[in-house]
């Protein structure tokens, strides 16, 4: 949909990912010498902590003594000394994620699918499933979204923060207006889709839901 109307897009995000992560790829793709005019980044539930996701931040492990910018982000992490200073620690510790079958698959040239369709990876229907989801906690000051702007700021990005649509059996609190006490350049978009046809998960669009919410995305910002 970007596409059509011209604009050069990739979708970074990963299920289960952080700020940290955010704020990693960001700081990668700026250190790998890529153009970039705007950033879209959802900030809305990833403001309850300021942790990494286990998961996905394995996958940069790989690259901790090849990229400064990787280097740095895990500095702040309780092992890194281990994961840093002893040889081969990171892939033992995590040898299910980064271990040897990653490593093979590397050897003979597997690509993975990541890059297909723009990074874009559609979720299935909710299949009459569609259970509720309570935001039983508060946003907080997040130091990756502030270093996120920053660097956006310093590089004359366009940052585009907003809040992703959630299903009408979410609970949430307030817990989207208090973002926007905290941080009032968050837009607002959780109650842009409701109907729950559009959702894979309550808090998760699926494939149709996205489309609708891209629509949105690209009539308020990409309009001119």
């Amino acid at each position: 949909m970007f596409t059509d109307k011209g604009l050069k897009t990739f979708n970074f995000g990963m299920q289960g990912s952080k700020l940290f992560e955010s704020d990693l790829i960001l700081k990668l793709l700026l250190e790998k010498k890529n153009k970039i005019k705007n950033v879209i980044i959802d900030v809305d539930v990833t403001l309850k902590s300021e942790k990494k996701s286990d998961g996905t931040s394995l996958k940069f492990l790989p690259y901790l003594y090849s990229s400064n910018v990787v280097k740095e982000q895990f500095e702040s992490v309780d092992n890194f000394n281990s994961l840093y200073y002893i040889p081969f620690y990171r892939y033992l510790k995590y040898d299910t994620k980064i271990g040897f079958r990653e490593m093979f698959f590397y050897g003979i040239n597997k690509k993975g699918k990541v890059q297909d369709n723009g990074g874009y990876n559609a979720l299935p229907d909710n299949n009459g499933n569609l259970e509720g989801e309570v935001l039983n906690f508060s946003p907080k000051k997040n130091k990756y979204y502030e270093e996120i702007k920053r660097v956006c700021k310093l590089n004359n990005i366009n940052l585009i923060a907003v809040m992703t649509p959630m299903c009408d059996k979410a609970v949430d609190n307030n817990y989207f207006k208090k973002v926007n006490l905290l941080y009032p350049e968050i837009y607002n978009y959780e109650d842009v889709v409701k109907d729950e046809k559009y959702f894979s998960s309550c808090g998760h669009l699926n494939d149709a839901g996205a489309q609708v919410f891209t629509q949105k995305i690209i009539k308020d910002f990409f309009t001119k």
